[in-house]
């Protein structure tokens, strides 16, 4: 038989995790190699790039799309474990799972918007395959942005998982990348840890320091709520500060968005999307896995005179 495509390795592997075990990823795909009954050469085909075999690959989707659907939760790197709504799909008894099955959840369809899927996919396809009316170039463009997705999920799980110190040097970074305080030893000088798993501190907006920026960075779980982001912006009068950063690795409630919204003062909010979107954007804490040059005919070239 083929190996099975990821759609195919979803069930199994919600099953596999139904006793409430944390499992690592590694552990899991040999067993599932066995459930599935693959022979030793497909257990070692590998993927185009080498880099993968190909089961594992799909094992690794199958997690990657159950878990953007909330019945997996990846409690740390490389690590899946059930959750609540997980058991109650199993105890539906499905017959399958897809990405059409997952698409029932509101955290599903925010992620497929956000990479780009559902806006467009043709009408009546669930996901991106060889014979989808998608051009190569939609389905590279879609694969990137899953990809950069999944790769965000994990800068911030290793964010939360990490120090106070660890989160202080990742802002630091972040700012010099960004343009922001001048060097490196500029900015650490004038961060510091808060005390409440966060950190906070001044910095110049320009090299000449003729104006500053309030930042706070809070190493968080839960939504940062209005009255955070009310405390947070009196005391910019404090620091004799115009303009202020507010960021979290969690959310921001949508009654503190408002309040930013309304005020006078220049205050902006980056969440943990925004958050590890700018670690990728500015190379932090990140390196190139693989690239691919798309390449077109050169008009100019074959103009004859």
């Amino acid at each position: 038989m083929p190996i099975p495509k990821y759609e195919t390795v979803m069930l199994p592997l919600l099953q596999l995790l139904s006793d409430g075990q944390t499992r690592k990823f590694g552990e899991v795909v040999p067993v599932l190699e066995d459930e599935f009954g693959l022979t030793q050469e497909e257990r070692e085909q590998l993927i185009p790039s080498g880099r993968m075999t190909t089961f594992r690959s799909r094992v690794h989707w199958a997690a990657f799309y159950i878990t953007r659907a909330e019945l997996l939760e990846r409690p740390q790197r490389g690590f899946l474990r059930i959750t609540d709504r997980g058991r109650a799909v199993l105890a539906g008894n499905p017959a399958f799972l897809d990405n059409e099955f997952l698409n029932q959840y509101e955290e599903f369809r925010a992620f497929r918007e956000r990479s780009g899927v559902k806006a467009r996919l043709p009408e009546g396809t669930t996901e991106l395959s060889s014979d989808s009316e998608l051009s190569p170039e939609e389905n590279l463009e879609m694969s990137y942005q899953t990809l950069r997705i999944q790769l965000a999920d994990d800068l911030l799980i290793r964010l939360r998982n990490g120090s106070p110190k660890f989160f202080e040097q990742v802002v630091v970074d972040l700012l010099v990348a960004m343009g922001y305080g001048g060097s490196r030893g500029g900015v650490a000088k004038a961060i510091g840890r808060s005390g409440d798993e966060g950190i906070d501190g001044i910095i110049n907006e320009d090299k000449l320091g003729l104006d500053v920026v309030y930042v706070q960075a809070k190493r968080w779980t839960n939504p940062v709520g209005r009255p955070t982001v009310q405390a947070f912006t009196g005391s910019l009068e404090g620091q004799r500060a115009n303009k202020g950063v507010l960021i979290t690795t969690s959310g921001f409630t949508n009654e503190a968005r408002d309040f930013v919204r309304i005020i006078g003062k220049r205050i902006v909010l980056i969440d943990g999307e925004e958050l590890a979107s700018y670690m990728i954007d500015h190379d932090v804490g990140v390196a190139a896995a693989s690239t691919y040059v798309v390449k077109r005919i050169d008009n100019d070239y074959f103009e004859e005179e």
